[in-house]
């Protein structure tokens, strides 16, 4: 039987590009989720760089839309033809340089790469202000030292997320936490900061480019800003259908940072998030500037403009996914045949039977280079000594300190380097999913108090619907962080533990051994992925 029908106008749809997943989310007037839709992608490593097809961004869109409007149909027993309000996301970060005419002049590099090296080098000095390879603006400097053709033909950069916005509203425009990934902003005047837009205006003169830098980059807007309505062309795009009716109001689009900060409440000052997934990131939001320029922080903004600092690792789970994946063979050549959530349970939970320090395992979980820990380039690694206790529980919990280890170099910065305290650590992403253990180890490896909402599992396209709802629902001068307190989080049940004293202490003796082995790592790296 049919449910009850939804005031569609108090809706909201929320759709987040992600590394592994395009996912779209609709949230009714209470928040909660009504219907979703997904699909799976991956990227492409084509002539030397990490990329996603413009073409593939379109079918997997469609596809999650036509998903989530299958189940509104099933369940209201209606065609979705309206919505109160859309916001899209997607990975921070990234190349997508567009001419005049609006065509694509490069394949899309994506956050991934690490070639722009001696760009972000320059430009940190140059600014005095850390300028991480993955920011658009690394990029384009990076491809300006390298005399590409393409450059001069600039008249529009911006992140997937931006691109999505455009072709769907005609506006050029950008969340300012998505923007804070592609330049700094100025958290006094929400806008990317003039001191060093003119810097690099005096680049781009002394490389004879015919434009500025304001007259290419999206314009930012903070949360709750109008950011123009869904276009007829749009409405095709999204659902070619032709169900969708145009003229549906938008919030500007943000980054997966951002929408990891709206969907575990994490906006306020002294409040963070760790989100872990196929990446790992975590975003501290500050009470005042950070003393010294740390290469290893990304320094950006809340959706509504305020500081945060960001721990940004480029792999997480995919080491750990294709070890268990592995041993899932090995369970059904014995006759087991065990689901996907089975099977990461198990592994997890016998993870916390392991010593505390790995019993002197070591893993390196890098699929590509990680500039945390000083690496252009990487591999996956296991290494052990001949007396480590090689057990199932300490392969289990190495594999999951593994994925943590990065973020600890950055995190440590933080805490003991610049003083920063914080509250609480929400932990959200697949890392989390199993109860209690990603969320233990974690609160241990960081020395943090983490927390779970039991909103956890919905994620970045849920926080993305949640800024939708908050730009055309919030009352007059209503600030975010109330808005998400008051009608958003207010009953929300939360898991909240403690470190443990005795993981923390086998943690930094793991790190101990972690720092040692990167120079193995580096030299594995250096032999195996050297050119013929």
């Amino acid at each position: 039987m049919p449910h009850a029908t939804p005031d569609w106008s108090q809706t909201a749809l929320g759709i987040e590009l992600g590394s592994t997943r395009i996912k779209a989310v609709l949230i009714g007037a209470d928040h909660r989720v009504l219907a979703t839709g997904a699909h799976n992608w991956e990227n492409r490593w084509e002539h030397g760089v990490w990329t996603y097809h413009l073409e593939d961004v379109w079918a997997g869109i469609q596809d999650a839309f036509a998903q989530l409007s299958a189940q509104v149909r099933q369940q209201y027993a209606a065609g979705l033809t309206r919505v109160g309000a859309i916001g899209v996301s997607a990975m921070m970060h990234g190349y997508l340089p567009f001419d005049r005419d609006g065509r694509l002049l490069t394949p899309f590099r994506t956050w991934r790469n690490t070639c722009t090296g001696p760009a972000a080098e320059e430009l940190t000095r140059l600014f005095r202000f850390p300028i991480p390879q993955r920011w658009s603006i690394a990029h384009l400097y990076q491809a300006m030292l390298n005399r590409e053709e393409h450059v001069p033909q600039l008249a529009f950069l911006t992140t997937l997320a931006g691109y999505v916005h455009w072709q769907l509203t005609g506006e050029k425009v950008l969340g300012i936490g998505d923007a804070s990934g592609m330049f700094p902003i100025d958290s006094q005047t929400l806008s990317y900061r003039s001191d060093l837009t003119e810097s690099f205006d005096r680049l781009l003169a002394r490389h004879a480019l015919p434009f500025r830098l304001s007259g290419i980059l999206p314009r930012p807007l903070s949360a709750g800003t109008p950011a123009g309505v869904l276009t007829q062309a749009g409405a095709l795009l999204l659902d070619p259908s032709g169900a969708l009716q145009p003229g549906i109001p938008f919030c500007p689009p943000e980054g997966d940072a951002g929408t990891g900060m709206a969907a575990t409440n994490s906006v306020a000052p002294r409040t963070g998030n760790v989100s872990a997934g196929t990446s790992i990131f975590a975003m501290a939001v500050l009470e005042r500037p950070l003393a010294g320029v740390h290469t290893e922080l990304d320094l950006v903004t809340t959706p509504d403009g305020l500081p945060v600092a960001m721990v940004h690792c480029n792999t997480c789970t995919s080491d750990l996914d294709a070890w268990a994946g592995l041993l899932g063979e090995l369970a059904r050549a014995a006759g087991v045949e065990l689901s996907p959530s089975r099977l990461y349970q198990l592994f997890y939970e016998k993870a916390l039977e392991g010593d505390p320090d790995c019993g002197g395992l070591l893993s390196y979980n890098y699929y590509s280079g990680e500039p945390v820990a000083g690496l252009e380039q990487g591999l996956p690694l296991f290494l052990r000594r001949a007396d480590s206790r090689l057990t199932l529980a300490n392969f289990a919990r190495t594999h999951l300190y593994s994925a943590m280890a990065t973020l600890k170099l950055g995190m440590d910065i933080l805490f003991r380097d610049e003083g920063v305290t914080l509250n609480r650590l929400m932990g959200h992403g697949g890392l989390f999913k199993t109860p209690v253990v990603g969320q233990r180890l974690m609160a241990g490896a960081l020395n943090v108090p983490v927390a779970v909402m039991e909103t956890a599992g919905e994620g970045g396209p849920w926080g993305m619907a949640l800024l939708a709802a908050y730009c055309v629902r919030k009352a007059e001068d209503q600030s975010l962080e109330d808005y998400l307190d008051r009608q958003v989080f207010a009953d929300t049940r939360l898991s909240l533990l403690e470190p443990d004293p005795e993981d923390s202490a086998g943690f930094e003796l793991f790190m101990d051994h972690y720092r040692r082995g990167l120079a193995v790592e580096r030299a594995a790296a250096e032999t195996f992925l050297q050119e013929d």
